[in-house]
């Protein structure tokens, strides 16, 4: 979900400066998003919507 929503904007920004600098926004997401401190979250992230659904889902 945050690719695309990254991507989105990213688009939409580089669409509106340029093919160049939609590059650049990219390439900067992208270094950012493969950062293993980042991915390190995201997995917490994940997990811990995770257990949330899971909790949701037994209640049922």
């Amino acid at each position: 979900m945050g690719f695309l929503l990254g991507a989105g904007v990213g688009y939409v920004l580089g669409s509106k400066a340029g093919r160049a600098r939609y590059d650049q926004i990219m390439r900067t997401y992208r270094r950012i998003a493969d950062h293993p401190a980042v991915q390190g979250a995201a997995g917490i992230a994940r997990a811990k919507i995770g257990e949330k659904v899971g909790e949701k889902v037994r209640r049922r």
